[in-house]
């Protein structure tokens, strides 16, 4: 897998742990209390299934996923290779990759009405042939 693939998934990957991180605190958070003119939000009713105490483990667990991610995106990225030549030969580079767009973009144009152009003739042709075949008659 080449570096920039590499890049498109660990920014993935830290987009899920920080969807599933961001879930997490929300669905297992306590209520918290808001402000004084606020009533005292309702107390949550846990259960046997539930593990209150593993709360305040799983926030923690998820930063660590998330900076080992980042992590590993920072070594991605620092993987890079350098620019050569600086900003100006970047520059003169895209010059010339556009004057070649532009030129093959004019070919393909070329080339796409030269296929239009056909294929009114084929179905000219095609229209000519339907309409012999409907004139014939049969022979008895």
């Amino acid at each position: 897998m080449d570096i920039i693939s590499q890049l498109q998934e660990q920014v993935n990957t830290i987009a899920a742990i920080t969807f599933n991180a961001f879930g997490t605190l929300q669905r297992d958070a306590p209520p918290v209390q808001l402000s004084p003119n606020y009533p005292e939000p309702p107390a949550t009713i846990t259960t046997a299934t539930d593990d209150a105490s593993a709360f305040p483990e799983q926030p923690k667990q998820l930063s660590v996923g998330l900076v080992k991610a980042a992590k590993q995106f920072d070594a991605l990225v620092s993987a890079l290779p350098l620019s050569e030549g600086g900003e100006e030969a970047q520059l003169k580079r895209i010059a010339e990759l556009q004057v070649e767009n532009d030129f093959i973009g004019q070919e393909l144009q070329k080339q796409l009405e030269a296929a239009e152009k056909e294929l009114k003739q084929v179905q000219e042709l095609f229209g000519q042939a339907a309409d012999n075949c409907l004139n014939m008659k049969n022979p008895e």
